[in-house]
């Protein structure tokens, strides 16, 4: 097996599904309009509801929901080998990722650009949608703990990153101002964000930045509560249209190179079923079996419930048509897909070359996972984690087929896995902003004072920022990310069922199976998985931060009652005698 061959094929599998089981969807499913307005079109006021052009909200949302997860999954999940890991992505894209991502958007749409878990109150019952909010509060202070942890790492580890990546955030007003202000043509603003675009990766090469990682933390806590809280179009917007051009950037180089180099795979297919996995400190988990745990691990990369929350968030608030759902949607699922497509098969090829550049020795595969354990978990630590292997193979994949400096390409990796994630940071704080003000609505009939200050939006953009940079505070990384995973994977079990319920009883389609099978299978596993992490991995863990792993495990348990609250509403509703909730 050679690159050329398994990323042609990622590349064909995901345009034909887009092509077919996309359009159909769109067609007989949803049954798409363009002429019926959006909530961005017939709600707009400038702050939240802001018509987009698709390409501008392709970036925004792609960015969004990629954040460096795509990346940090699969290259954690190598440990089982490189084909069980890309098929759980494949599969996972097509069956289950793309599915709930678009149906996500389009209900969110067909309701005023509300939450997906709105959509549940008004579907199924009232305390479901409520349930529902205080699950997704706790996923979303996760969701910050993960990728403020993984970025802090990045920054200390490659101090060239942040310096381009808040360049990047500098220059984006200035693109806002030339889109929406100034009103230049949209190609001589683009060109000019482009420009600056470049002058930000030269900056961080001749302008390191270096700080200790508690104090990046603090940074992320003041910069993703202003980002949460100002208008979408002065920030948002243009910020993830110049990461799109980044990301078409780094997806091209990458695919151009894996294809030209034809090199061969020396990584093991397959290790083993269950594998060791470390949770810092020399402390390992005794036995992983790759089902029901590897969602956990891979996460985004396969599917992800955030998606449902950037969806019904921000995205569905500035769709300019329903006929640009699909490419909004289902086109940002698969295109992740292949970016986790192409992770793989960068270090499938090329993460023995960056062991021995590292110092290292190559693969050692003599007693199958534990050995390979042993080395590839070795490489991880010396190159700052699953974002530093990446970015080492990457740089050596552009070399080897192009010819272009390691240093840069290998730079250049990492400020593009470093701009996704701030990116998914800042929009994770401001679904939590939405979340929150709908938990304390209720507050609202008891006392309309006390309701005020609690739904401040600075107030309410504060309180995840600061929870999620709390649990990060330790830099156990390793302890977090499952968490994280399990939680957005039960988020995404939880999302499916809620829009299938919604194709089911609101669209009334013939073709309910298609959202509900792949719903209930991924209830199934994630709940497993989350009950081998906290009979596992928590006890394990918590001999190295006993409090950081009590805490984790607490936040797992509620969301585990939560989880069962929700499915029982949802089987109800589904078969027919749930009672509707109430606008």
């Amino acid at each position: 097996m050679t690159t050329t061959i398994l990323v042609l094929a990622g590349a064909a599998i995901y345009v034909a599904f887009y092509l077919l089981y996309g359009r159909w969807m769109e067609r007989w499913v949803v049954k798409a309009d363009p002429e019926r307005d959006t909530p961005a079109r017939r709600l707009e006021d400038g702050v939240d509801f802001v018509p987009a052009r698709p390409l501008v909200l392709f970036g925004h949302h792609f960015a969004s929901i990629a954040g460096a997860a795509p990346i940090i999954g699969p290259a954690i999940a190598m440990i089982w080998g490189w084909v069980p890991g890309l098929l759980w992505i494949w599969l996972g894209n097509i069956f289950v990722g793309a599915v709930h991502d678009y149906l996500s958007l389009m209900a969110s749409v067909r309701y005023d650009g509300k939450s997906v878990q709105w959509v549940a109150a008004r579907i199924i019952r009232p305390r479901t949608g409520y349930a529902f909010s205080l699950f997704i509060l706790f996923t979303l202070i996760l969701v910050v703990a993960a990728f403020s942890a993984v970025i802090g790492q990045t920054f200390v580890k490659n101090p060239a990153v942040p310096t381009a990546s808040f360049g990047l955030i500098l220059v984006a007003p200035i693109l806002g101002f030339l889109l929406y202000r100034a009103k230049l043509p949209f190609w001589l603003a683009t060109l000019i964000g482009l420009v600056m675009l470049v002058g930000c990766i030269v900056l961080g090469l001749f302008v390191p930045w270096s700080m200790p990682y508690k104090a990046w933390l603090v940074v992320f806590a003041v910069y993703i509560v202003v980002a949460a809280s100002i208008p979408v179009n002065i920030l948002l917007q243009p910020r993830d249209y110049l990461n799109f051009w980044l990301l078409v950037t780094g997806l091209a180089l990458g695919a151009v190179s894996l294809v030209v180099a034809w090199s061969p795979i020396d990584f093991p297919a397959f290790t083993s079923f269950s594998v060791p996995l470390s949770f810092g400190g020399g402390v390992k988990v005794a036995s992983a079996p790759f089902w029901p745990v590897i969602p956990l691990i891979i996460a985004c990369g396969s599917l992800s419930g955030f998606h449902a929350l950037v969806a019904s968030g921000t995205s569905s608030k500035q769709l300019d048509s329903e006929r640009s759902g699909l490419f909004i949607g289902m086109g940002s699922m698969f295109t992740e897909g292949f970016l986790s497509t192409i992770v793989v098969v960068s270090i499938a090829a090329f993460g023995g070359a960056a062991a021995v550049q590292a110092g290292l020795t190559a693969w050692d595969v003599g007693d199958g996972a534990s050995s390979l354990g042993a080395t590839y978990g070795a490489l991880m630590k010396e190159a700052g984690g699953p974002v530093g292997v990446f970015s080492r193979c990457f740089g050596i994949a552009v070399h080897t087929a192009l010819g272009l400096p390691v240093k840069l390409m290998t730079i250049l990796a990492s400020l593009w896995v470093a701009s996704f994630a701030l990116t998914t940071l800042d929009t994770t704080n401001r679904i939590a902003r939405y979340t929150w003000t709908e938990i304390v609505q209720p507050l609202r009939r008891v006392s309309e004072p006390a309701h005020r200050i609690l739904s401040n939006t600075w107030l309410a953009a504060s309180i995840t920022a600061a929870a999620g940079i709390a649990l990060a505070w330790s830099g156990q990384f390793a302890m977090i990310w499952p968490a994280f995973g399990g939680a957005n994977q039960m988020l995404a079990s939880v999302a499916l069922l809620t829009v299938a319920v919604w194709v089911i009883r609101e669209l009334r389609s013939p073709f309910k199976l298609v959202v509900l099978v792949p719903a209930l299978v991924l209830w199934v596993t994630v709940t497993a998985a989350l009950a081998w992490y906290l009979i596992w991995a928590v006890p394990v863990a918590g001999e190295h931060n006993p409090v950081q792993a009590v805490v984790l495990g607490a936040v797992v348990v509620v969301m585990i009652l939560l989880n069962l609250l929700l499915i029982h509403d949802f089987a109800h509703a589904v078969l027919g005698r749930g009672r509707r909730g109430t606008e």
